[in-house]
C-alpha cells in the first residue's frame, strides 16, 4: 500500500494513547484502516510528565495499529491539549504603504506576524492565532479582506497560548518512539472537526471533549472558532471520588463508574444494591447505586458548571452571540447515563452526544464511532488536510516550473488556460511544527 496516501493520528490522552490510521476513500470519507490503543501511564492532566512510560505507550499503540493495518508508520499527526492551554481575545492593525493596491496575503500575514509579537507569561508561547472577523478603514463585519483597497486593516483575533515546554515534550516523546512529527493539531479543533457539521458551527455550537485528565472546550459561530479553554478535571476525577467514598480500589471504581454509574441520582431506588469483592478474602462491600450516582452528579456538576462559566465569557447570553445548536458532548466522559439530561438541566440548551461518524466511510466499524475516539479521528482527517495542502502546493510548484519554461508570448495565452490551484496560507501550527522538528534535530 503506498504510504503517501494515509494518515496517522496520535492521541495522546491521560487515560489512553490511541494511534489511528486512515485514508481517503473515493468519496471523500476518511476510511480507518487500522487502531491501536494502550494505557497512558505517563501522562497527567494532558501533561507528559514520565517521558519514558509515554515513549512505551506510544510504541504499544503504533505497533497495535500497524499490525492491524498491514502498514509501517512513519509520520504523525499529534493532538496537544492539556490544563497549560489558554486563550485570549486581542485586536491588532497594521497601515498599508500604498492604499492604492489591494490587500493581499502579505499583509495579512504580516498582521498576524504581528499578533505572533504579543509578550507572553515566561516560557508561554501562541500556539494558535485565528482571525474572527477584519475591519478595513472603519468598515467592520468583513469576512474576507482579500482583494479589497483600504488603508487600515485590523482585525479581532482569538489567540491561543500554551507552555513551550509541553509542545516540546510530546515532540520528543513521538521522536524517540522513532516517528516524525508531521503536525499538531491543538485536540479541541480535532475533535470539533471530527463530530461537529457545517450547519452546527454556522449557527452556533459548544463542543464539550470530557477526557480523563480534561474537559475541552470549543466554542464556534458563523463558521468561525470563537473561544477555547481547557478545564483541568476529567472522567478519572469522578472515579477518585468514588474511590474515596467508597473506600474501594481504583480499578472498582472504574469499573463501577462505566457498568453502574449515572450522572442523575434520581433514576435509582434506595434498594439497588452492588456487592463488591472484598481484597484479600475480606467481607465483600455493599454500595447502593443511588449513593453511587449522587457521588458523580457532585463532581459532574461541578465540571458542567466551569464549562458553562467559559460558554458566558463567550458571550452566549448576547442576542448576538447565541448558540443556537446548543451543546454537543463526546470524549469518553460523554458515555455516562443521563449526562445529556443533567447537561440540558444546568444550561438550559439543546445537547447531544458527538459521534466521530459524519466523515467516516459508511462501513466503519462501530467501535471506531465512538465518543471515545473523536480526538483520533480528527487527527486522521487533518493529517489528511495537510498532505492535501501539500499536493496543491507541489502541483504550484510544478506550474510555475512550467510557466518558466514556456516563453513570454505563451505565457499570456497559457495564463487563461493553466490556473494553478489556489495557494493555502501556511498555519502557524505548521510552522510550530517546523519549529519544534529543528528544536529536536538540534538537541540530539
Amino acid at each position: 500500500m503506498e504510504n503517501t496516501k494515509i494518515s496517522v493520528g496520535l492521541d495522546i490522552g491521560t487515560t489512553k494513547i490511541v494511534a489511528m490510521i486512515g485514508r481517503k476513500n473515493e468519496y471523500g470519507k476518511a476510511e480507518i484502516l487500522g487502531i491501536g490503543k494502550s494505557k497512558s501511564l505517563g501522562v497527567h492532566r494532558g501533561v507528559v510528565n514520565n517521558i519514558t512510560q509515554t515513549i512505551q505507550s506510544i510504541q504499544q499503540a503504533v505497533q497495535e495499529a500497524e499490525a492491524e493495518a498491514d502498514v509501517k508508520i512513519e509520520d504523525v499527526t499529534v493532538g496537544i491539549a492539556g490544563q497549560h492551554i489558554r486563550s485570549l481575545q486581542h485586536s491588532d492593525y497594521i497601515t498599508r504603504a500604498n492604499s492604492d493596491l489591494v490587500i493581499d496575503e502579505d499583509d495579512i500575514d504580516r498582521l498576524i506576524n504581528q499578533v505572533h509579537k504579543l509578550v507572553m507569561l515566561p516560557g508561554e508561547e501562541i500556539i494558535h492565532v485565528l482571525p474572527q472577523e477584519y475591519k478595513i478603514d472603519g468598515q467592520a463585519e468583513i469576512k474576507e479582506p482579500i482583494g479589497m483597497y483600504g488603508g487600515r486593516l485590523e482585525a479581532n483575533f482569538h489567540v491561543v497560548v500554551g507552555q513551550v515546554s509541553s509542545i516540546r515534550n510530546i515532540g520528543r516523546c513521538v521522536k524517540s518512539s522513532g516517528l516524525e512529527l508531521e503536525g499538531i493539531t491543538l485536540e479541541p479543533l480535532a475533535s470539533a472537526n471530527a463530530v461537529l457539521s457545517q450547519e452546527e458551527k454556522e449557527a452556533g455550537v459548544a463542543l464539550i471533549d470530557i477526557g480523563g485528565g480534561t474537559t475541552d472546550l470549543a466554542v464556534f459561530k458563523d463558521g468561525i472558532i470563537r473561544h477555547t479553554a481547557v478545564i483541568p478535571f476529567g472522567g478519572n476525577v469522578v472515579t477518585e471520588d468514588i474511590k474515596e467514598g467508597c473506600s474501594i480500589i481504583e480499578k472498582q471504581a472504574e469499573l463501577l463508574k462505566i457498568k453502574f454509574g449515572s450522572a442523575w441520582p434520581g433514576e435509582n431506588k434506595d434498594n439497588e444494591i452492588v456487592s463488591i469483592p472484598g481484597l484479600r478474602g475480606r467481607d465483600p462491600k455493599e454500595i447502593t447505586l443511588k449513593n453511587l450516582s449522587k457521588i458523580i452528579h457532585a463532581r459532574v456538576v461541578e465540571i458542567i458548571e466551569q464549562v458553562y462559566v467559559e460558554i458566558k465569557n463567550y458571550g452566549h447570553e448576547e442576542q448576538k452571540k447565541k448558540l443556537i445548536a446548543g451543546i454537543v458532548l463526546t470524549g469518553g466522559g460523554s458515555q455516562l447515563k443521563h449526562l445529556k439530561q443533567l447537561v440540558e438541566y444546568i444550561t438550559g440548551m439543546d445537547t447531544r452526544i458527538g459521534y466521530p461518524n459524519e466523515h467516516l466511510a459508511g462501513d466503519s466499524d462501530n467501535d471506531i464511532a465512538s465518543p471515545l475516539y473523536a480526538t483520533a479521528v480528527g487527527l486522521v482527517m487533518d493529517g489528511l488536510k495537510r498532505q492535501e495542502r501539500k499536493r496543491i502546493e507541489k502541483e504550484i510548484e510544478a506550474l510555475e516550473d512550467v510557466a518558466t519554461e514556456v516563453s513570454e508570448e505563451t505565457i499570456e495565452h497559457e495564463e487563461a488556460v493553466i490556473q494553478p490551484p489556489k495557494k493555502e496560507r501556511k498555519s502557524f501550527l505548521d510552522k510550530l511544527t517546523e519549529r519544534v522538528k529543528d528544536f529536536l534535530d538540534n538537541a540530539e
